[in-house]
């Protein structure tokens, strides 16, 4: 009973979900940007809300002060010591920064020749165009957007009524590709190992894992 009202990351998440949804659908119809993908980066580079810039500076995307920025801010270690990054007194207000962030920028142009449905496109786009060095940046976004089922809220806008086609679970030379719902729990019954031995055979820190990342599963 003592830890029973400890919410697990999931739940953190949904929650998470459901305070921004209504800002990322009003952004989408604003700025062109599909809701999916932007809640998928806010879950990302914020923890869900809970990391020191969202809970300091309500900064839940990482933007920088760059030259211009003539709002208040505040210091935090990031690719340097003591960067500056932008402080907000809302998080709608991060929020709408990100929009204007991406669709002011030359570099990001080509996203908005995409679908505004095909989030996996715009997560590769990003990548692409420089957002993030993390080369598992798109298939992390892609496997929130499905665990979360975010693309419905893209639906919404859009008025359509897609539904991501199940992917099929590849095993091939002792490798397991992540699959939605796949987590480091379930591999490793499935595969009869232990959840440190998965984790020391790919050097995975803690427990994150995602969609269409490899897995050793042999030792």
């Amino acid at each position: 009973e003592a830890t029973s009202n400890i919410k697990t990351y999931s739940e953190e998440i949904q929650l998470y979900i459901a305070d921004f949804k209504d800002i990322a659908k009003f952004n989408m119809k604003e700025y062109g940007i599909p809701a999916s993908i932007t809640l998928a980066q806010g879950i990302l580079e914020s923890g869900a809300g809970k990391g020191t810039l969202a809970q300091n500076a309500n900064n839940h995307f990482g933007i920088k002060c760059h030259t211009g920025w003539n709002g208040e801010s505040v210091t935090h270690d990031d690719d340097a010591e003591q960067e500056c990054f932008r402080k907000y007194k809302d998080p709608a207000e991060s929020y709408r920064d990100h929009s204007t962030f991406l669709s002011s920028r030359k570099r990001y142009e080509n996203l908005f020749k995409l679908d505004k449905g095909d989030y996996e496109a715009w997560a590769n786009g990003l990548k692409k165009a420089g957002y993030a060095t993390d080369t598992l940046y798109p298939s992390k976004l892609i496997g929130i957007i499905e665990r979360y089922e975010l693309y419905k809220i893209d639906n919404e806008v859009l008025g359509r009524n897609f539904v991501p086609k199940p992917k099929v679970v590849s095993q091939v030379n002792g490798e397991h590709i992540v699959q939605q719902g796949d987590t480091l729990y379930s591999l490793s019954k499935k595969y009869n190992l232990s959840v440190d031995e998965l984790k020391n055979l790919n050097n995975i820190p803690d427990s994150g894992i995602s969609i269409g990342q490899k897995l050793k599963v042999k030792k």
